[in-house]
């Protein structure tokens, strides 16, 4: 199983997930591993993740750019994010004026623009191969900012909050890397965001988490015949709900997804 984090697992308001613990529980029962898939930085989900009693499986950090091996806290080589940021700089001030980053922000601004606490901020500061921020520009001017970038090799992809740029993997490439390696046949993929879909659409079933705080996914691929599906209820409650009657529907089939 894949979850994003930010309004999906964790409460859009409070990054709480007190509301998904029965259904993290009875996971852990099965020994069904739960990766977490997240723009978040190793530094903050090796915390997330072993506070929700998933230190044992790896997790997928900065929207698929990096892996977080089992057990292990996050490394400190941020050579890719500085020659990110060198790209980023080189753009005309022009396109360049209409995006601020986490770097741009500093860790009082992350703070600021997230609510997180100064520990938790300064855990989000820590970027290793990408740069979340916030675009103030035209839309004419983010088509031709996130064009320029696409020439240097660069993604854009728009999350719950931020638009992140990196280099490479996508959440759902790292997902077919896990997979192989884990020897896993079935995947349940949760997300709520664009830089969701496509481990969303890649995933045997994808769950669409309701976030009320920004507009919704549009129809996907596969949601006319229960490919995916979509909560009800918004963030951790519509984790905990939809997870739940999953597992309830494959026990009464007889699939294993351990």
């Amino acid at each position: 199983m894949f979850s994003d984090l930010d309004g999906t697992l964790l409460d859009h308001e409070t990054y709480g997930f007190d509301a998904a613990k029965p259904a993290l529980k009875r996971l852990a029962e099965l020994g069904i591993p739960v990766i977490l898939a997240s723009s978040k930085t190793a530094a903050e989900i090796s915390c997330v993740r072993l506070a929700m009693g998933l230190d044992a499986y790896p997790a997928i950090v900065e929207n698929g750019a990096g892996l977080l091996p089992p057990g292990q806290d996050a490394d400190t080589d941020r050579q890719e994010h500085h020659r990110l940021r060198q790209v980023l700089n080189r753009l005309p001030r022009n396109i360049r004026s209409g995006f601020s980053g986490f770097t741009d922000w500093g860790v009082t601004g992350i703070q600021t623009e997230t609510g997180l606490p100064l520990d938790k901020a300064e855990l989000a500061a820590k970027r290793m191969y990408s740069e979340p921020g916030l675009w103030s520009g035209t839309e004419n001017m983010k088509t031709a900012f996130i064009a320029q970038l696409e020439r240097e090799g660069v993604n854009a992809r728009e999350g719950g909050r931020f638009l992140t740029l990196s280099f490479g993997a996508t959440k759902a490439d790292q997902m077919d890397r896990l997979m192989d390696k884990l020897g896993a046949t079935y995947s349940i993929a949760l997300g709520d965001a664009p830089n969701d879909r496509e481990m969303l659409c890649h995933a045997d079933l994808g769950i669409v988490i309701h976030n009320p705080h920004r507009p919704p996914l549009p129809e996907l691929p596969g949601e006319q015949d229960g490919h995916i599906i979509r909560s009800t209820a918004a963030g951790p409650e519509g984790w905990n709900d939809t997870v739940l009657a999953a597992l309830n529907t494959y026990s009464a089939h007889g699939v294993d997804l351990g």
